[in-house]
């Protein structure tokens, strides 16, 4: 149904040579009923995110920072069978509110492509690219950051663009 793209370089490259038409459809689909857009987009994504092996990409991984929750924390120390407070010593930097994050970029937990604690990774995470939410139309400038290295987002954006009729301006 969709011509899919998955090649990481090619999107890549796509992107780049695509950044004042991707600055043009942000102005677009501000001006288009969010509702319609968000079903749009939930369409496009559970179809498109079906065809792509998150596992043999990773560049999530590689480039995103993580927040994480205390109790993703307990659980995390807990599946690799350390103490809480070890687990954060090694992998997490603390703000000054109390919040926390992986403290290196890619995440510790990447092993060739694939999360090493999957079952266990943490919400901010399982939810990327985050293409199921609401309100896509308030949240595109920061889906489009990622336009460049994820093919779930690069295919569904392109997709969107043909779908609303954009590239027929």
């Amino acid at each position: 149904m969709y011509n899919i793209e998955t090649n990481k370089e090619t999107i890549a490259q796509l992107a780049s040579m695509r950044e004042d038409e991707n600055d043009a459809f942000r102005s677009f689909i501000k001006n288009r009923d969010s509702k319609q857009i968000d079903e749009l987009v939930f369409k496009l994504n559970s179809t498109i995110e079906k065809k792509i092996d998150c596992t043999s990409c990773g560049s999530c991984c590689n480039g995103l920072m993580i927040n994480v929750t205390k109790n993703e924390a307990q659980l995390a120390a807990k599946h690799l069978e350390i103490s809480v407070e070890d687990f954060k010593n090694k992998y997490i930097e603390e703000s000054l509110a109390g919040e926390y994050i992986i403290n290196t970029i890619p995440c510790h937990f990447l092993t060739e492509k694939k999360c090493s604690i999957y079952e266990n990774r943490f919400n901010e995470c399982r939810e990327f690219p985050h293409l199921h939410k609401p309100n896509f139309n308030d949240r595109l400038f920061g889906t489009l950051i990622h336009y460049s290295i994820c093919p779930i987002i690069y295919n569904v954006v392109e997709q969107l663009k043909i779908e609303t009729k954009f590239k027929d301006q």
